[in-house]
């Protein structure tokens, strides 16, 4: 299986602390009124955003939030994911907008310079946040996302016309399934992306939640852009986490070569490579992807 086929399965995906701060933290969050984006907090101490991937709720971030106590969650849920009314995501771009509205949720909570986690999309996020507001952030680590899916669906060296056209092939393929039909393709698509099976259901139940337009213009706005020319941007420390699924027959090594090659105009980066996961790290392998996760929120 190519390249090509990996990206589009990989994409079609302290108790007593968090109690005690959460009254605070929910009127930090309540004071931000945005159409794109809701937040809530849980925990206290140093600031840390949780951003879920396509179709996704902060529900991806729940064992890492229970495992990894002292830092206040400021958990990101996408409007038109996961149960949320669509809101100003009901037309146009998702992913670059809600980058900007996380940009001034920063701002307006007067949070001073978070620690940022993005899985999939999410990831796609984080690197927009970081490369078009480089001072809002400490670090950035990526899950599993590549910078430029366009090359994956259209090929290398695929002309900007040919990654629109690309898009908006799959765009419409999506647009042309019925109720049964996303369904099914929700499942098998799941199937692919968690390896846990007793996670398979919550990840099942946000897609199937989600608002299928809102997903299709996310989907097709992460085809189309390319981040790759506004990495250099990006001054913070950044880590990528990824996997390399089994459908994809290439040597390790290669496999690695494309994301070194890829992510090689950050600066300061951290490539590692999960074994034995699927697409969502966090629940595939919970115990390497805490310990990364806390190596990377402590790090100075």
């Amino acid at each position: 299986m190519t390249l090509t086929n990996f990206s589009r399965r990989a994409l079609l995906a302290g108790a007593a602390a968090a109690l005690a701060a959460l009254p605070l933290a929910s009127a930090l969050a309540a004071s931000f009124a945005s159409e794109r984006i809701s937040v809530r907090t849980e925990g206290a101490g140093p600031d840390v955003i949780l951003i879920p991937g396509l179709n996704s709720s902060p529900r991806a971030w729940d064992s890492t939030v229970a495992a990894l106590p002292g830092y206040r969650y400021h958990l990101v849920h996408i409007a038109g994911f996961a149960g949320q009314p669509a809101g100003a995501n009901k037309e146009g771009a998702v992913a670059a907008p809600a980058a900007e509205e996380i940009a001034r949720y920063i701002k307006e909570s007067n949070l001073k310079q978070p620690a940022v986690i993005g899985h999939s999309m999410g990831g796609t996020i984080g690197m927009m946040l970081a490369s078009r507001h480089p001072d809002a952030l400490s670090r950035l680590m990526v899950v599993d996302m590549f910078p430029f899916l366009g090359a994956f669906f259209a090929g290398p060296g695929a002309t900007p016309a040919k990654v629109e056209a690309v898009g908006d092939q799959v765009a419409a393929s999506m647009r042309g399934a019925d109720p049964e039909q996303r369904s099914k393709r929700a499942n098998e698509t799941i199937a692919g992306m968690v390896d846990t099976e007793a996670m398979r259901p919550v990840a099942i139940k946000d897609s199937m939640s989600s608002d299928p337009d809102v997903g299709i213009r996310a989907y097709r706005e992460l085809i189309v852009t390319n981040l790759i020319p506004e990495l250099p941007k990006i001054a913070v420390p950044v880590t990528v986490l990824y996997i390399q699924p089994k459908s994809v027959p290439l040597p390790a090594e290669q496999f690695d070569a494309v994301y070194k090659s890829a992510y090689a105009p950050i600066r300061q980066l951290t490539l590692k490579r999960i074994p034995d996961s699927a697409h969502f790290i966090m629940w595939d392998q919970p115990q390497r992807f805490r310990s990364e996760a806390a190596a990377f929120l402590s790090a100075k």
